[in-house]
């Protein structure tokens, strides 16, 4: 006798984050510098090879992480003014003060949102990007800058695409 074919449950989709959601992507950020802040360092050639644009993105997450470490806020809007007042105040080198604007300019997009979706998470990240263009006197194509311009647009893309944040 044959079983039955059964299939597997569709997976609940992801349509929403809070404020812990955020955290978790910070720490994970951080993480991911603190593993690989050297190779940062080595590819860092604009405007001059100084080789610690790593290093300074690792010290500003560090301080955007710990301002929010032990915070239990879920409203994503807050956590994310928290992240970005810590990334302010611990703003290492040029790339330090590129990254706390991106941060001012994403909590910038969250500020009245208790959760997120992708639309606005994609908003927020154009406003991310915006903000730290708008930051720079002389933006140069090639560093931080162009990181989040084109993430940004490729977060609009998908954020059109599905409200899916899994796929986002």
């Amino acid at each position: 006798m044959t079983q039955p074919l059964t299939t597997a449950p569709t997976p609940q989709k992801w349509l929403h984050f809070h404020g812990q959601h955020l955290k978790q992507l910070v720490r994970a950020g951080l993480l991911w510098l603190e593993q690989n802040h050297q190779h940062v360092n080595a590819l860092n050639v604009f405007p001059v090879p100084d080789g610690d644009t790593g290093t300074n993105m690792l010290l500003t997450m560090r301080s955007a992480f710990g301002r929010v470490a032990q915070n239990e806020e879920t409203h994503v809007g807050k956590l994310a003014e928290q992240v970005a007042q810590g990334a302010l105040m611990g703003a290492r080198g040029n790339s330090g003060v590129i990254l706390s604007q991106i941060w001012r300019g994403l909590a910038k997009g969250l500020s009245e949102v208790a959760e997120g979706d992708a639309a606005r998470l994609a908003l927020s990240l154009q406003t991310a990007s915006d903000t730290a263009y708008a930051g720079v006197m002389q933006p140069v194509e090639g560093t931080l800058l162009t990181v989040i311009r084109e993430g940004a647009t490729e977060a609009a893309e998908a954020a059109e695409k599905s409200s899916d944040l899994r796929f986002f």
